[in-house]
């Protein structure tokens, strides 16, 4: 009956990390032992101050539809943190709350892309930017980094991405999944070249910026330049441990906030009125309150590299923030191990799921096929365990 489905349905890729995370859940269902290192999930509690300004608001006899754009409060607290941690200065009207930060990207997309529209994407990014752009019916253009390059464009590069249907970028830092950080003036260079081409704009991903190991992450929205170009999303999944909670977030101009504020209003409505109370919690405190999870993030981080990093045919980076490694492993194409083909990393990806029965995610789906995404939002003991299956498979 496929053909009874609509071609934007159609065209449209199965997210790679959810589709790995599936394939996990019913190997364990039958058994298995896996270690999922697949999904990009905080393996934290959310902290204990955001569960009891819920459990208020519950109380409060919060269970009425919310504004489609959020509380004035949350709003509020909002722009509070976009002064306090990126030194942006938004007023509400330039401010929308959504379901997860997934949908304020898909909101941007779907209010400024048009068919035939061109949307750059260095590589590697998030899965399902490429499928969000599909949706709008434009089309997604890479632009190709390697893990010599850290993993991240040059204004070059930028430069001769563009053509006059270029509409868009997608910039994402620290980033999913290599984990590098753009510097200020790495920023402020592709900044550079994006100013000779003023019908360009700007979609900042900033959700992991507080999973950072020293380099503090910069808003390209503080680019002076670029401030009525670009568009932030952030959210509470990833640093405050909330990914079931489904909040994200946009600050950007009144005109698209308010044509983001139009579709959500005839897709969602208002995002979850519980847990919009306890973002406000969350955003109104101090970072030092979920420092404990940052730092046991980078102890892993630490530790993954270096067990890796003893794995012949494994050539690693060092990432700055988020928590994922992304190690090329195209040492291993063109080898045959234990009766399985490796040509590619999803042979690889498929090669440790069959053998060490751990799951992790091909980085042809992130736009850089020579790698894979291994996520260390895991225990200690699960990921020595892991990369000592990993060992003992390539063995």
């Amino acid at each position: 009956m496929k053909d009874q489905l609509s071609n934007r349905i159609n065209s449209l890729p199965v997210s790679a990390t959810l589709a790995m995370a599936a394939k996990a859940r019913e190997l364990k269902a039958e058994g298995k032992d896996i270690i999922s290192l697949s999904l990009g999930e905080p393996d934290f509690n959310t902290p204990d101050f955001i569960k009891e300004a819920a459990i208020q608001a519950v109380n409060d006899n919060y269970s009425s539809y919310s504004p489609v754009d959020g509380y004035a409060d949350l709003k509020d607290a909002i722009i509070t943190k976009f002064k306090r941690d990126n030194g942006l200065d938004y007023k509400p009207s330039q401010i929308v709350v959504s379901t997860g930060a997934k949908q304020s990207i898909a909101n941007i997309a779907m209010v400024l892309l048009n068919p035939g529209d061109e949307v750059l994407l260095p590589a590697p990014y998030w899965v399902s930017y490429s499928a969000i752009a599909i949706l709008g019916e434009a089309t997604p253009v890479e632009i190709p980094s390697s893990i010599d390059t850290d993993f991240k464009i040059t204004p070059a590069q930028l430069e001769a991405a563009i053509t006059p249907k270029t509409k868009m970028i997608f910039f994402n830092s620290p980033n999913n999944p290599s984990g590098v950080i753009y510097s200020e003036a790495e920023y402020r260079a592709l900044a550079k070249v994006l100013e000779k081409h003023p019908n360009i704009y700007v979609l900042s991903d900033e959700i992991y910026e507080h999973i950072n190991y020293g380099q503090k992450a910069f808003s390209f929205a503080a680019i002076e330049s670029m401030y009525d170009r670009t568009i932030t999303v952030n959210g509470v999944a990833k640093a405050f441990a909330m990914t079931g909670w489904r909040i994200g977030y946009i600050g950007g101009p009144e005109w698209i906030a308010r044509a983001c504020n139009k579709l959500q209003g005839q897709i969602t409505s208002g995002a979850n009125c519980i847990a919009q109370r306890a973002t406000i919690a969350a955003l109104e405190a101090p970072i030092s309150k979920i420092k404990y999870m940052v730092d046991e993030f980078h102890k892993r981080r630490d530790m993954i590299l270096d067990l890796l990093g003893k794995i012949d045919g494994f050539k690693l980076n060092i990432p700055g923030g988020a928590f994922y490694v992304f190690p090329d492993i195209s040492a291993f194409f063109g080898k045959e191990i234990k009766g399985h083909k490796i040509n590619c990393a999803s042979d690889f990806s498929l090669f440790l799921l069959a053998e060490a029965n751990i799951a992790t995610v091909s980085g042809e789906s992130f736009g850089s096929p020579n790698c894979i995404r291994i996520s260390y939002a895991a225990s200690e003991a699960q990921l020595r365990e892991a990369v000592s299956r990993i060992e003992k498979a390539l063995a």
